[in-house]
């Protein structure tokens, strides 16, 4: 293995930084407990329904483990940041304008007590955003907690996979993988394994990492992706990395040479193995269920057909389980429309609008390609996966986007030296001159 994993880090991390050419050191003043608060961040947004794992694990005790790594990670966030240091952002700004129609929906109790928990939650959620946005300085240093922190989540599944293949392999899911230690759905693993794939690629190209640390996370998380069986996770990994080099081609020649292989490749792939990439595409769906995307466009159609009043229509029914008469949503503009109304899904709009118009007017480099790359992907995930308007991983995806396109922090100026007061010349009497010379 690579140096940097035999120190414990992972690709971009702090042991590798500093030994890669172009590569920068985490920055000065950021203190090590950030990385704590994004890891109970991440935790927070596993969610608790699932697959039956090897341990059944109450749904309470689930909820309760999650709720309380977003009630520790607001205090620890607040601890490290007691002055209230924030830094401008339309991400978090948008996204505390979102409180309001989730507040307006959520106090008419149609959804149940438990909306106003959700508001409670994302309340908490939002607040430690903008206390972490102190240290948002366009350096990749929140891409390296990323990576980390869902790394360790796959880490998890590919344990229970090997402990408990039958469990981590369930006929329920049809043979799709599924987390056996902690209830996480083949779409959730999917979205993982994509989104740190496409990261550390773009490190690799950026050479903030070594090849052999990068593959010891591509390689399991690529096999992961597969046994999911995660179309959308797979599609979005693919565009955002077409996207995302795409921005590089005109200034990196690894971008360029990484991109022909990668054409060639998939070509070769397309040709060769038509029939079984068919086959793991289908996966064994007729033609009909997948026309209709396994079920979704039923539920979509019956959502936008349902009957609504003007402020429903404007502010939604209020947060919930992402749901609609008993089956998932999977839509994030549906779900939102159902929860928040138009005006969520305007906001929600606005703020994808925003990360990418700010992305597109930033200069090529890497940081400016893993936000592509991030806002691609959740933009992809939308049409078929629910979490854009409530705490979820899509928006620590957008996150970590916003905290690589914002500004640089201004260096703190050099005190300038105060001036030396002049000493005044003592007068000497002429007779005193004279007596000094003799």
């Amino acid at each position: 293995m690579g140096e940097g994993l035999r120190r414990g880090g992972l690709p971009g991390g702090p042991d590798t930084a500093g030994t890669q050419p172009g590569a920068e050191p985490r920055p000065v003043g950021t203190p090590k407990i950030v990385g704590i608060v994004w890891g109970l961040l991440v935790l927070n947004t596993l969610g608790s329904a699932g697959a039956k794992t090897i341990i059944p694990l109450p749904r309470s005790l689930i909820q309760m483990v999650t709720m309380g790594a977003l009630v520790a990670a607001f205090a620890l966030a607040l601890a490290v940041n007691l002055r209230l240091r924030i830094r401008a952002s339309a991400f978090v700004f948008l996204l505390t304008l979102l409180l309001a129609p989730s507040m307006i929906s959520s106090v008419n109790l149609e959804a149940g007590f438990g909306a106003l928990f959700r508001c409670a939650r994302l309340t908490l959620f939002i607040g430690t955003l903008w206390l972490l946005s102190r240290w948002w300085d366009g350096s990749p240093t929140f891409v390296r907690h990323h990576i980390r922190m869902y790394f360790a989540v796959l880490g998890s599944v590919a344990v229970g996979l090997v402990v408990s293949p039958g469990a981590a392999l369930p006929d329920l899911y049809g043979g799709r993988l599924v987390g056996a230690l902690w209830p996480l759905t083949p779409p959730q693993i999917g979205q993982y394994a994509a989104v740190i794939i496409g990261l550390t690629v773009l490190l690799v190209l950026g050479r903030r990492t070594d090849r052999v640390s990068a593959a010891v996370v591509i390689v399991p998380s690529l096999v992961l992706l597969a046994l999911t069986h995660t179309r959308t996770a797979t599609l979005g990994l693919l565009i955002g990395l077409v996207l995302a080099i795409g921005s590089l081609i005109l200034t990196s020649a690894a971008a360029r040479r990484f991109f022909t292989w990668t054409v060639l490749c998939a070509t070769v792939a397309a040709v060769g193995f038509s029939s079984a990439l068919q086959a793991w595409f289908l996966r064994g769906q007729s033609q009909e269920n997948f026309s209709n995307l396994t079920g979704r466009a039923k539920v979509w159609d019956a959502l936008l057909a349902a009957p609504r009043s003007t402020s429903e229509q404007l502010f939604g029914m209020g947060l919930g389980d992402k749901s609609f008469g008993g089956l998932p949503i999977d839509n994030s503009w549906l779900a939102v429309y159902q929860e928040q109304g138009l005006t969520g899904v305007a906001l929600v709009a606005a703020i994808i609008i925003v990360l990418a118009g700010v992305a597109l007017l930033r200069p090529p480099s890497l940081q400016r390609a893993c936000a592509i790359f991030l806002i691609s992907y959740c933009a992809i995930a939308s049409y078929t996966e629910a979490g854009l308007g409530d705490a979820s991983p899509y928006l620590l995806h957008l996150a970590v986007a916003a905290s690589l396109l914002a500004a640089p922090a201004p260096a703190p100026a050099a005190a300038t030296p105060l001036p030396t007061p002049a000493v005044p010349r003592r007068h000497i009497p002429r007779w005193a001159r004279r007596s000094e010379v003799t």
